[in-house]
């Protein structure tokens, strides 16, 4: 078995370890529960994984692939739906602002220590079990689970943000047999139609185009949205303009995003509209995109969001 793949079984087994009930209020209980014993040969794997997952992240981004982590968010306001701009703002401040930052820190401890691929995969109870035994992260606070709760279960409504609600579990897993690691992009990827989709798309455009983010699982896109949240200034509302709120990106259940090998960042910004590779994307004729101009869901323009579940 190859390094690389022991921490998606890994992953499963820290799971099984301190697994945490479905219900809503277990996830808020989950601080109270006594600590595991360090499994330190499964630590020890997943180091040794991480380090390897980190290689294939740092080859990505000298490919000039970028990362979904810097989705920009445009000037033009306009874009966004009218009753979007009419709600007002829900914005973290005072004791919220630094519950917030100390969470999404840790968030971003626990994606440096597995690699962020792995990261994408992760469940919130593996997450929990994980963070609990692995020292350079720390177990997670009963305010800080409380909090993840809380933002999980808010009605995004309120944000502005219109889209379904597509994963109404906290606790939702990504079965390994359903996903399997695109090659040279660090992403996993849906296999059925998002692989069938992905795999029709470089072979109609070319080796130019690359998936830049597949599969993202709760605790993912938690860290995406509250990163964003952070660059708004604990503006919620903004930020959800630009990334979805964790349980309503169609990241989980299928869809991903290309862009153009050697574009950066400006893979995740409209600039990527503006490439042959969009413009051969929207001549295919099978593909769509999830939030296109003047959609009604309080999304701005996302030209490398290729819509997979329909």
């Amino acid at each position: 078995m190859r390094r690389r793949d022991f921490l998606a079984l890994s992953l499963g087994a820290i799971a099984a370890i301190g697994c945490v009930a479905g219900r809503k209020e277990d996830a808020v209980k989950t601080a109270k529960f006594v600590a595991p014993q360090p499994q330190t040969d499964l630590i020890e794997s997943i180091e040794r994984a991480a380090i390897e997952e980190e290689q294939s992240a740092q080859e990505a981004m000298e490919e000039g692939i970028g990362s979904e982590d810097s989705q920009a968010v445009p000037k033009d306001n306009l874009e966004i739906v009218k009753e979007s701009r009419e709600l007002k703002p829900i914005v973290a401040q005072g004791d919220e602002l630094e519950l917030l930052t100390s969470v999404f820190k840790r968030l971003a401890s626990v994606q440096k220590y597995i690699g962020f691929g792995n990261f994408n995969i992760i469940s919130f109870d593996a997450m929990i079990s994980l963070a609990r035994t692995a020292k350079t992260v720390g177990a997670f606070t009963y305010a800080e689970l409380t909090y993840l709760e809380k933002l999980f279960f808010r009605d995004a409504k309120a944000y502005g943000f219109f889209g379904e609600k597509v994963t109404t579990k906290l606790t939702e897993e990504i079965a390994q047999k359903e996903v399997f690691k695109a090659p040279n992009t660090g992403h996993y990827l849906y296999k059925g139609k998002a692989a069938q989709v992905y795999e029709s798309v470089k072979k109609d455009i070319g080796d130019s185009i690359i998936m830049t983010s597949g599969v993202r699982g709760i605790p993912k896109q938690f860290y995406l949205f509250l990163a964003k949240t952070l660059e708004c200034k604990g503006n919620y509302s903004e930020a959800s303009h630009s990334l979805a709120p964790a349980g309503y990106s169609y990241h989980g259940i299928g869809d991903f995003d290309v862009g153009k090998v050697g574009y950066g960042e400006k893979n995740f910004t409209q600039d990527f509209a503006q490439t042959q590779e969009f413009e051969k994307l929207m001549q295919l004729g099978y593909i769509a995109i999830r939030y296109p101009r003047g959609n009604p869901y309080g999304v701005y323009f996302e030209p490398w969001h290729v819509e997979v579940v329909t």
